[in-house]
């Protein structure tokens, strides 16, 4: 399962809510001084775009949104194609300047104007990238069709064409349990999709 799973779930778009996203903001705290896991200082918002003039003036605008927001900090964005036909928009901070928060604020703004432009479903998930105290990965996804964080934890990369690889199930559920009181978790584990080849 991947991000065709995510778009084809059954469950209609919610639609960005920013006051679960930003949750991630406050999490963050309780996962660097209680769990070692420190943020990765990377971001990426993943949607499907649409190949029209219109839509691609979206993107174009968003990035300069992105940039004037995550100017002083120094924030960069880039975009990247999937194998699947999926857009992902990835903004990183500058090397040991890690801002979860103007991470956050980037990924909102750029869900905001996708929403905006009449496009909220189109909208996959966020991810924020973390890494434990061994330097291993540790992802946090929002599930923008559900509402919903999950972590997810690689243990071998997939393909770069999007085959799976290993996941470490056990330390994602410890994760949630960690977690549980710090992000909206996804109470259905079947919905902790693997995202294979994240390009951040």
């Amino acid at each position: 399962m991947g991000l065709r799973d995510i778009i084809t779930g059954r469950h209609e778009v919610k639609g960005p809510a920013p006051d679960k996203l930003f949750a991630i903001t406050t999490a963050y705290v309780a996962l660097q001084s209680e769990h070692g896991i420190d943020p990765a200082g990377k971001a990426a918002i993943v949607f499907q775009a649409l190949a029209t003039s219109e839509f691609e003036a979206t993107l174009r605008e968003m990035e300069e949104v992105v940039k004037a927001t995550g100017g002083e900090s120094g924030t960069s964005v880039q975009t990247v194609n999937d194998s699947y036909g999926y857009r992902w928009m990835v903004l990183s901070n500058p090397d040991e300047s890690a801002s979860v928060e103007d991470l956050a604020v980037g990924i909102n703004a750029v869900a905001g104007s996708i929403e905006t432009a009449g496009h909220g479903d189109r909208l996959l998930c966020a991810v924020f990238a973390f890494a434990d105290a061994s330097k291993r990965p540790v992802y946090f996804i929002y599930n923008y069709k559900r509402g919903f964080w999950y972590p997810f934890v690689p243990v071998s990369a997939g393909g770069a064409d999007g085959a799976p690889g290993e996941r470490a199930t056990e330390r994602e559920l410890q994760l949630k349990a960690q977690m549980a009181s710090e992000l909206p978790i996804e109470p259905e584990l079947e919905r902790w999709f693997p995202l294979w080849g994240i390009p951040i």
